[in-house]
């Protein structure tokens, strides 16, 4: 099995490690525009060659795994490139203006449009581990568009990894991950940059931040190279997430100018169910 994997990051060096680890005679390519990252992957043994898009022809299943803004551009050249029988999904966070971008190509029907729900803070091929995919949704959206024989091809090796999968369309998609996961980076850069702004002394913030911070916080670590068109991308979405946002935070706040603790009692207690419905979601650690 001949697999290319473009972008070796976190996303598609984990599968990449998988991939190799299922299936042991499995060649696995890596294509980044970045020549570090090619080299580390060759280092880590993510992937066995360094590959060009003039080699995808070879190809039977590829991987995309960069930046949302890169994609609009990459993908149609990628599809350009592979022959009938290979299957090319990506891993990114929005769908709708990557889809919507696609629906005429030629070899739309090599395409299936994928967004694997997991990840940690960091980046680069270093970042990759073992197992992330086990246990985690893969959203799928439009599979209607892609061949049939090659949504098999992609499903078996999603089953592999262990992963689950929901079907979705784009727009569905790209409203719900914004409250979800874009709303949640955005809280913690947020935080971060307060924190930053008002507490001067670093030697403080090492200190006395203790692991609520640090969890809440957490993703503020992230690529903001890679956020960044994410939010772009989603923007509408974002925006309506953020006022709604904004509007629970000011209400808060009144609560606690009027002295009201049993309203924020209540409204703590309410949220608290939060964590029934979350129960049984594996963390990476």
């Amino acid at each position: 099995m001949n697999v290319f994997v473009i972008g070796i990051g976190l996303i598609g060096g984990s599968m990449a490690k998988d991939i190799k680890r299922l299936n042991p005679n499995a060649n696995i390519f890596g294509i980044d525009n970045n020549a570090s990252h090619l080299e580390e992957a060759l280092t880590l043994n993510l992937i066995d060659s360094k590959a060009s898009y003039d080699d995808l022809q070879s190809a039977e299943i590829v991987i995309v795994s960069i930046p949302v803004d890169a994609m609009l551009s990459e993908l149609p050249r990628i599809l350009n490139h592979v022959n009938d029988d290979c299957v090319v999904f990506d891993a990114g966070s929005t769908k709708a203006t990557l889809c919507k971008n696609l629906d005429d190509h030629p070899k739309r029907r090599n395409f299936l449009a994928c967004h694997p729900i997991a990840g940690t803070e960091f980046s680069g091929p270093s970042a990759a581990i073992d197992g992330l995919y086990q246990g985690k949704t893969n959203i799928i959206c439009e599979v209607e568009k892609t061949a049939f024989k090659l949504q098999e091809k992609a499903l078996e090796l999603f089953q592999q990894l262990g992963m689950r999968i929901r079907y979705m369309n784009p727009e569905a998609h790209d409203k719900h991950i914004a409250y979800v996961s874009h709303l949640s980076h955005i809280s913690s850069f947020m935080l971060g940059k307060t924190v930053i702004e008002k507490e001067k002394n670093e030697r403080d913030i090492f200190d006395m931040a203790g692991s609520g911070f640090e969890s809440t916080v957490r993703l503020a670590k992230s690529s903001p190279a890679m956020w960044t068109p994410i939010f772009e991308q989603n923007k509408e979405n974002v925006v309506e997430t953020l006022e709604e946002y904004i509007q629970n935070l000011e209400a808060f706040k009144q609560l606690l100018l009027k002295n009201d603790y049993e309203g924020i009692y209540d409204q703590m207690n309410n949220t608290n169910k939060i964590k029934e419905i979350l129960k049984g979601i594996p963390l990476n650690k």
